[in-house]
């Protein structure tokens, strides 16, 4: 009797046509509408079909993912298993199944790759809870999809996250300016990184008067007076709210008249820390927002803090020599940074450029506790949710002054 050789891999028998009928025969049940098969019918279904597919070709899988995307209800045992699988597979499920939950697309974003990742963000209607954890891997890739997907919804926090994050890569903040969860408080953070056209954007975008905020509240001022400003808590947001930028009482604790002959003194002398400081306090500032001002690279905060306290517009080139800075570039040409800040001046009315001082001042000072001030200096950003929206802001901006 003839035995038969042994099989090597080249031998290997074609695809068996029984276990192909099988598995579109399975993936056809499981398709059934309910009015032909109950719950646990689908469900015992569904495990065979998953335990098949575990050990199945990757063509195979991939045809069952394709039947079965169109779903309203696919089974958690199949979800999840192709969910898992190559990106050539979970894509079919990725890019086509509404039905999948939010469990099932956390599932695939932690345990897969970049790629799955990708085409998550991709998807309509990405939720909140997926968005957060998306941006948590920090991939700009997945980010760029995220942004760009306009039926995403961003938390406050995955807004705040992508923030800090367009530090590292500039060209997040364009696609993040154009997203309509970004409040004041995230743009005039991202602001003293942005480059020129996007603090551009920002001032034209989030400049807004306080108009009916001061009409809201015009009688208030008579009541806190009366009482003293007592409270710190209405005292706080009344200074945000009013019409008077500059601190008329420091005036009287300070060596200069007024805040003009300090912009004098500084363009004399050169800006020093102490004319620094006096400044803040004469512009209703405190030092912290004064420093950060004084240090930016570009001119606009300059021009801002100028017509923000009215004072002309020749006290943006005073400042600019009491800075050291060159008014013309090695080429002849005028400093592009006066000149945007001299734009910028032009462009902005007084009261939106003093609801941007405003709140570069709150958001920047408002809680510097010792504890937040430790975690700067720290980089430690672990405990990042304990810190208020002012805290969170504060360490977003000043992390790079500290050498983070």
């Amino acid at each position: 009797m003839n035995m038969p050789s042994p099989m090597t891999e080249l031998d290997a028998p074609p695809a068996s046509r029984a276990r192909a009928t099988l598995l579109k025969r399975l993936a056809d049940i499981v398709c059934l509408p309910i009015s032909r098969i109950n719950a646990f019918e689908r469900a015992m279904t569904a495990d065979l079909l998953a335990d098949m597919l575990r050990e199945a070709e990757p063509a195979e899988r991939k045809k069952v993912a394709r039947r079965i995307a169109g779903l309203t209800e696919i089974p958690a045992t199949l979800a999840r298993l192709l969910l898992r699988d190559e990106v050539d597979i979970a894509e079919e499920l990725l890019l086509n199944a509404a039905a999948l939950s939010d469990a099932d697309l956390l599932d695939c974003a932690r345990l897969m790759n970049l790629e799955h990742r990708r085409l998550i963000a991709l998807r309509r209607g990405v939720s909140e809870v997926v968005c957060d954890v998306l941006i948590e891997f920090g991939e700009v890739l997945v980010l760029e999809c995220l942004l760009k997907n306009d039926e995403a919804k961003f938390s406050t926090g995955g807004v705040e996250a992508v923030v800090a994050l367009t530090r590292g890569d500039p060209r997040l903040t364009t696609m993040l300016l154009r997203r309509p969860e970004l409040r004041p408080a995230h743009a005039y953070v991202l602001f003293w990184w942005a480059d020129a056209e996007a603090r551009r954007v920002i001032l034209q975008r989030f400049a807004v008067s306080r108009e009916v905020l001061q009409d809201a509240t015009s009688d208030i001022f008579a009541m806190a007076a009366a009482e003293h400003w007592q409270d710190a808590l209405s005292r706080k947001a009344l200074q945000f709210i009013e019409r008077r930028q500059r601190n008329r009482a420091a005036v009287e604790r300070s060596p200069y008249d007024n805040l003009e002959a300090a912009i004098a003194a500084a363009a004399a002398d050169g800006v020093t820390r102490e004319v620094a400081e006096e400044i803040s306090y004469l512009a209703g500032l405190k030092p912290m927002t004064g420093a950060k001002i004084f240090t930016d690279a570009g001119g606009e905060p300059l021009a801002i803090l100028c017509k923000a306290t009215g004072l002309p517009k020749s006290a943006i080139r005073a400042l600019w020599r009491g800075l050291k800075r060159d008014e013309i570039e090695a080429d002849g040409a005028p400093s592009s940074a006066l000149e945007r800040a001299i734009l910028v001046y032009d462009m902005i009315a007084v009261d939106r450029a003093q609801t941007v001082l405003r709140y570069w001042n709150w958001s920047l000072t408002s809680a510097l506790t010792p504890a937040l001030l430790r975690a700067i200096r720290d980089g430690d950003e672990d405990g990042f949710d304990e810190y208020s929206g002012p805290q969170k802001a504060a360490m977003l901006a000043f992390s790079k002054d500290f050498g983070c």
